[in-house]
């Protein structure tokens, strides 16, 4: 869908971005998104710049940047700081490859205990709890 020109009320903004309104509000507060003027009474319009923000904000998180390092990606979206941003996500990128490492050896661990556990049939205490409680 196309948003580049509507206004939204937080309620439609929220639902257009998939996220709850209690989430706009708490990154209003972080200072990630701004808080439109009150116009119309008491109604606050969004602006399809606050909805690529908030779809910013999102994509940034699924890839596992904190709500800080956000704060600190939406302080180079002029675009002109890719040094600045190639290495946050340099940063990033090497963490993330060490959790992948940490994992592998999570896995190869959690796979032997299950076979002993599928192994280990006649005996009396169970190869994973054992294995746990040593641990």
């Amino acid at each position: 869908m196309n948003y580049s020109s509507e206004t939204f009320t937080i309620g439609k903004l929220a639902k257009a971005a998939g996220v709850n309104v209690e989430t706009i509000r708490f990154y209003q507060r972080r200072g990630l998104l701004p808080e439109p003027d009150r116009i119309h009474g008491n109604i606050r319009k969004y602006s399809a710049a606050d909805f690529a923000r908030l779809r910013f904000i999102k994509s940034a998180q699924y890839l596992g940047f904190s709500l800080d390092e956000v704060a600190a990606l939406l302080r180079l979206e002029d675009g002109t700081h890719c040094d600045e941003a190639r290495a946050l996500a340099e940063e990033k990128l090497a963490g993330v490859r060490a959790k992948l490492v940490d994992l592998h050896k999570i896995e190869a661990v959690l796979s032997r205990l299950v076979t002993d556990c599928c192994t280990a049939q006649a005996t009396i205490t169970c190869p994973l709890i054992a294995a746990l409680q040593r641990a």
